[in-house]
Order: C-alpha cells, then sequence, then structure tokens
C-alpha cells in the first residue's frame, strides 16, 4: 500500500496555500429542490459533480456527506466515489462526514472502507464517533497512519443534544469532551507540522476557554453560515488554537449554486473572511 505524506502535513500546507475553509457537499432533498434538481440519482450527480468543479480547484477542503448518497443506494455510492477522486485530482483534500463508530473487526472494516488506499471510497480522513470508548477506535487510527490519513473525532459538537455526553463528568472530574481532546493530544505529540488526529469543535458553542483545544492537530468547526456563527467569532471561540481551525461552511455556500460563478464567489468570500479574521487574532 502506498503511504502519503501524513495527512496533517497536507492539510497545513493546503490551509497555507488555499485558506481554512471546508465545503460540505450536502445533497440533501431541500437543496436539491432549490437547485431544481429531482430527488434521484440523476439530481444527486449533477449537484455533486457542480459543487466539485466550481470548488475543488480552490478550497483546501472538500466534506461529503456519505448519508446523502447513501440513501440512493449503489448508485448514489458510485456518484460519492467519483466526487471523492475528481475533488483530489483537483487539489482538495477530502474529508468523508461517515461518523463511523463500532468495535473489533467492523470498526477495523469500516476504517478499510475509507481509509485503506486501494479503497474506491479513500479519503484523506474520515469523521468517526469515539462514544463506545476512544479505545474503539483504534483500528481506525492504526489504519489511518498506516495510510498517510486522518480521522477527525467528535469531541464537542454543536448539536444540543451533545453535551448530555459529552459534558458528563468522569470520576477524575474531567469532562467526556476533555477526555477525547486529551486522547487527540497524545496520538499528535511530536507530530509536526500538526498532527493527523483532529476533533470536531462546533464553531457555535462559544467560549471553550476551559477546554484545552491545543492538540496539535486540526479542529473540524462546524457551525460557520447558516447556523449563525461567523468567521469573525472564531477567535474568541477557539482561542490560541485558532490557526488550527478548519471552518466548515455547507448551506452557505451551496445556497448559491447551481451557478458555477456564484458558488465560487461565495467560497472565496468565505475563505478570504476567515483568513483575514485569523490572521488579526
Amino acid at each position: 500500500m502506498t503511504v502519503l505524506e501524513p495527512f496533517g502535513a497536507r492539510l497545513r500546507r493546503a490551509m497555507d496555500e488555499r485558506g481554512p475553509l471546508c465545503v460540505g457537499i450536502d445533497p440533501h432533498a431541500s437543496l436539491l429542490a432549490e437547485w431544481g434538481l429531482s430527488d434521484d440519482v440523476a439530481g444527486l450527480e449533477r449537484f455533486t459533480r457542480t459543487v466539485v468543479e466550481a470548488v475543488a480547484d480552490r478550497v483546501a477542503v472538500l466534506k461529503p456527506q456519505s448519508a446523502f448518497f447513501e440513501r440512493f443506494g449503489s448508485r448514489g455510492v458510485a456518484v460519492l466515489e467519483k466526487a471523492v477522486e475528481e475533488a483530489r485530482a483537483a487539489g482538495a483534500l477530502v474529508v468523508m462526514d461517515a461518523k463511523r463508530g463500532d468495535i473489533g473487526s467492523t470498526m477495523a472494516a469500516y476504517a478499510e472502507s475509507f481509509l485503506h488506499k486501494d479503497a474506491p471510497l479513500f479519503s484523506d480522513a474520515l469523521t468517526v464517533s469515539p462514544y463506545l470508548g476512544y479505545g474503539s477506535l483504534k483500528p481506525a487510527v492504526d489504519m489511518a497512519r498506516e495510510s498517510g490519513a486522518g480521522l477527525f473525532v467528535l469531541a464537542l459538537t454543536s448539536n444540543p443534544e451533545g453535551g448530555e455526553v459529552q459534558h458528563a463528568v468522569r470520576a477524575d472530574g474531567r469532562t467526556v469532551g476533555a477526555t477525547m481532546l486529551a486522547h487527540l493530544a497524545a496520538e499528535n505529540a511530536g507530530e509536526g507540522p500538526l498532527g493527523s488526529f483532529g476533533a470536531v469543535v462546533g464553531a457555535t458553542l462559544g467560549d471553550l476557554s476551559s477546554y484545552d483545544l491545543a492538540i496539535n492537530g486540526p479542529l473540524l468547526a462546524p457551525g460557520i453560515g447558516a447556523q449563525g456563527a461567523t468567521p469573525a467569532d472564531l477567535p474568541r471561540v477557539f482561542g490560541a488554537a485558532v490557526r488550527n481551525v478548519v471552518p466548515n461552511v455547507s448551506r452557505g455556500v451551496l445556497r448559491h449554486g447551481p451557478d458555477l460563478g456564484a458558488l465560487r464567489a461565495s467560497a472565496d468570500r468565505f475563505a478570504e473572511e476567515i483568513r483575514s479574521a485569523v490572521a488579526e487574532s
């Protein structure tokens, strides 16, 4: 298996060169309708190819949400495979938003599906859920290290329901979310210029100064745009870790489709606003 340069190093370079923006590819039914597309595989393919054509050559990261492809069965997954291939060929890193989490051989199979270099859905990184215990992710951690890929572990998510687990306090006095951050800091120890094991931390969460976000890895931050957070909020939310934040924008960019020029202009605008906010922090 060909081993790539570690994901963290590739991500750092892409963010420095293209700006720290991740654009989500979320072809849900309402957005297909807004674009005047049918809610079927043809509409899915047209939507996905348009987004990739518009922004894959200019943004650091594209993040397809696998559920919106899986709902169409094997033909939808085939569209996703092609999107991953074309996005990576255009220079974007692909984070597969699949939020997989299981134990043992099942977790190993998920890892092979998305993180093995020869897999049809090989992605530069994968979102994973650690809530069967962080140790359950070991097959994915091992596969990512072997292939030069990365992981984004759900740590402090922006959905209101997440708090009942992530803010729960363990016997040692740390919250579950803080424990996940500590695990990731250990994975990234000694890595440079950036570790490959990141956390998902919502940009809408407000003051996170009670959490140690210095994990020497990237922080994937959903919530910019339609969910209410703005690029200007990033320094306040993430503090000294803001340079390692990968803000995700989905609807804020996608609502400008299907016009290629409008999609590109929106992505460029977000990238510049984010770059400026980080530079001024």
